[in-house]
């Protein structure tokens, strides 16, 4: 095989001790090995760098090892060309693997260029991303609240989940703090905490709260579990607002983004934290699809495909589009996502289909960063002409049976 690097690097990389090893390829094709284990405390990683600068050698690769390949790319950033792989990628052969054999095996993988590399964001959207995760836990640790203050609700004898579609919603919050605080039921009292459309449920309201128990243990859960959701929404409200200050000098991608169906202000700024504005770093629009995890898996042995589910990838961009697809789908100003998807739905089912609408307005995106333009599907089914059918011409109209997979043969010049 060709060998790509003829000086290169290859880190096995662990919690606490970390093996590099330097494949050096001579004029003659002869390579040799010079191997250092080192500590991950930052001393030795300095050492690492230096020790790689006095060989001469300008890239290393290492394994996406948890978060212990971090420090060792903070330190070596800047300085040596770092290259993150999927631990897949490198991995080595059973029972013949030590530390020193994989940090050798990873330098042969990297020398040849056979090494699937992983997209690193520049350092401000790296910072941008960390917070938008964080954000993503809280809203997680937020939704257990509530599932324990539903709980707390229910041993209580509070039926409120029952006759209310939102528990932690003004009317529901309110009169949970009414029972809680001890004082005797009162009707008029629980009737006058009832808001908005929830009035036309009132009677039921009141039935849901009449002869609750809330025992001294209860009603502690419950104050508890409204001050950490006070404090849980605070610091969302923190992290969001912190992501839009880290996002102001990219702005107008935020904009670009927000002419998709379905995507707000707070999925597009969610989206850049993940992706960044530079879609250089993916081939095509397929493969930023399947880098975010909508792409159907590829499992084919013996001419029969198996399994097409769906892979891993996009942890956390995933999610965003597949909720930004769920809102296209409703969208009252473009339509666009929501034929796409009823189409879809009558064939492959819910499911299947929301994902598709995902993949689809991840495609959009990637073409949106790459060329700037707004969103304006000028497909066969777009907007102008699926929606007013009285101004199809006969050309339109052939035009839209073919993008529906009718075959139209054209008509005899001789008739």
């Amino acid at each position: 095989m060709k060998i790509i690097r003829p000086v290169c690097c290859g880190i096995d990389v662990h919690k606490s001790v970390l093996v590099a090893t330097i494949a050096s390829t001579g004029a003659d094709g002869v390579t040799s090995y010079e191997q250092r284990t080192f500590s991950t405390l930052n001393p030795d990683l300095e050492r690492l760098r230096d020790w790689l600068l006095e060989r001469g050698c300008p890239e290393a690769c290492m394994e996406s090892t948890g978060k212990y390949w971090i420090p060792v790319f903070n330190v070596l950033e800047g300085h040596v060309g770092v290259v993150v792989t999927h631990p897949k990628y490198v991995r080595a052969i059973k029972g013949k693997k030590t530390d020193r054999k994989d940090s050798r095996w990873i330098a042969d993988l990297f020398r040849h260029d056979l090494v699937r590399t992983s997209f690193i964001p520049p350092r401000e959207f790296r910072e941008c991303r960390e917070i938008a995760r964080y954000r993503s836990k809280l809203v997680g640790m937020r939704s257990s609240e509530k599932n324990r203050r539903q709980n707390s609700m229910t041993v209580s004898n509070v039926g409120l989940g029952s006759v209310l579609s939102d528990c932690a919603g003004v009317t529901a919050t309110a009169i949970v703090e009414e029972i809680a605080s001890g004082a005797p039921f009162d009707e008029g009292r629980v009737r006058s905490l009832i808001r908005g459309r929830a009035r036309a449920k009132a009677d039921l309201i009141v039935d849901s709260v009449r002869g609750c128990r809330v025992d001294d243990a209860q009603r502690f859960k419950l104050g508890q579990s409204a001050a950490h959701m006070a404090l849980l929404d605070s610091m969302v409200a923190a992290c969001e607002a912190e992501v839009r200050e880290r996002l102001e000098p990219h702005w107008r991608a935020v904009e670009l983004l927000r002419t998709v169906p379905g995507v707000s202000e707070l999925s597009a700024m969610l989206v850049l934290s993940e992706t960044g504005v530079d879609m250089s770093q993916w081939e095509d629009a397929d493969h930023f699809a399947s880098w975010a995890g909508l792409a159907p898996g590829c499992n084919e042995s013996a001419g029969k495909r198996k399994s097409s589910r769906t892979t891993r990838a996009g942890q956390y961009l995933k999610p965003v589009l597949v909720q930004c697809a769920l809102a296209a789908t409703r969208s009252k100003s473009c339509d666009y996502f929501a034929r796409k998807y009823r189409r879809l739905k009558a064939r492959r089912g819910h499911k299947r289909a929301i994902v598709a609408v995902a993949r689809m307005m991840a495609v959009c995106i990637w073409h949106m960063l790459s060329t700037g333009e707004v969103f304006d599907p000028s497909d066969p089914e777009g907007p102008a002409r699926a929606t007013d059918r009285s101004a199809l011409t006969e050309q339109s109209a052939l035009e839209l049976l073919r993008g529906m997979g009718y075959v139209i043969e054209a008509p005899d010049a001789a008739e």
